[in-house]
């Protein structure tokens, strides 16, 4: 598990084919990997994955294709990528329990400065768009924050029933590589587990 706030901006140093998927090694300049142990799941971009070696300044994992074909930002060599090691159970839960498992990719529509934050709008696949409510929480990028807005809402441009918006602070753009997005950008998102476990539990009800 994982809390969403991330610790580094790190860089894919390398990627090399591995049956199908890929090989990634990811450097990083202020992640601590003193304690990792090899098998420990550091979160990169959102996507839980599994350390196989690693060394005082970078890590190596192995993304599936599958897991390639249903993520985003984890195929380009130079990269920058969101780092987060997973929470021990004495740490702070700065942001909200964050599973590291992408449930769909999303499309920025806009991403604009308002001055003393930047608003983000996000297209949602159209199966997410359920779990996805005013003051929630989602992932971005690996980014636990908060929901704004969602269309129907008249500051959201009508029509697009599966757009949300966020506000980024200027810490979290300085923290993260959601300052690199531009309208178009693929990014992987991770709903609320609360409200996966909500649905489930309806869904018993009326059975």
């Amino acid at each position: 598990m994982f809390s969403g706030i991330i610790a580094d901006i790190g860089s894919i140093k390398q990627a090399s084919d591995r049956d199908g998927g890929l090989r990634l090694v990811i450097s990083t300049k202020v992640l601590d990997l003193s304690d990792v142990q090899i098998g420990d799941s550091i979160a990169v971009n959102g996507v839980c994955l599994t350390v196989i070696a690693h060394t005082g300044d970078a890590f190596t994992v192995e993304v599936s294709r599958e897991t390639l074909d249903c993520t985003a930002g984890l195929d380009a060599q130079g990269a920058p990528v969101n780092l987060e090691k997973a929470l021990r159970l004495a740490d702070r839960l700065g942001g909200h329990l964050v599973s590291g498992h992408v449930d769909g990719v999303g499309e920025v529509v806009a991403f604009t400065d308002l001055g003393e934050s930047w608003k983000l709008v996000i297209r949602s696949p159209h199966v997410l768009a359920k779990y996805i409510a005013i003051k929630g929480s989602i992932t971005v990028n690996g980014v636990s924050l908060t929901i704004n807005q969602v269309s129907g809402a008249e500051e959201l441009l009508a029509g697009h029933p599966d757009e949300f918006s966020v506000n980024l602070i200027p810490h979290t753009l300085v923290m993260t590589n959601l300052k690199n997005l531009r309208a178009g950008s693929r990014v992987n998102l991770e709903v609320d587990l609360i409200a996966r476990y909500v649905e489930r539990m309806m869904q018993k009800e009326t059975q």
